[in-house]
C-alpha cells in the first residue's frame, strides 16, 4: 500500500514538473505559445481529439525545437540546472 501511494505520488509531482516546464515555455517562447493556445480554446472537441495525434506531434516538435534554441542561447544556466537536477536526485535516493 505504501509502495502505491510513493508511486503515485512520484508521479503526481513529475506531471506537475512537466506541466510547469510546459508553462514555462509557453510563457518564454512565442512560437511554443502560438501553437499551444489554440488546442485549449477550439469549439469542437470532437473534432479535436481525431486530429490530437497530430497536435501533439506539432506540439513535441515545437517544444523540442524551443528548448534546444533556449539551451544553445542560455547554454550556462542549462548546465548549473542539469547539475542542480542531478544534485537533487542523489540526494532524494539516500
Amino acid at each position: 500500500m505504501v509502495r502505491l501511494r510513493r508511486a503515485f505520488s512520484d508521479a503526481l509531482v513529475s506531471a506537475a514538473v512537466l506541466g510547469s516546464l510546459m508553462l514555462a515555455l509557453v510563457a518564454a517562447d512565442g512560437r511554443v505559445r502560438d501553437h499551444v493556445m489554440p488546442r485549449f480554446g477550439g469549439p469542437h472537441p470532437s473534432t479535436a481529439l481525431t486530429h490530437a495525434g497530430g497536435q501533439v506531434r506539432d506540439i513535441v516538435a515545437i517544444v523540442v525545437e524551443a528548448v534546444r534554441d533556449q539551451s544553445v542561447e542560455h547554454a550556462p544556466l542549462l548546465i548549473f540546472v542539469l547539475v542542480a537536477t542531478a544534485l537533487l536526485l542523489a540526494m532524494s535516493r539516500t
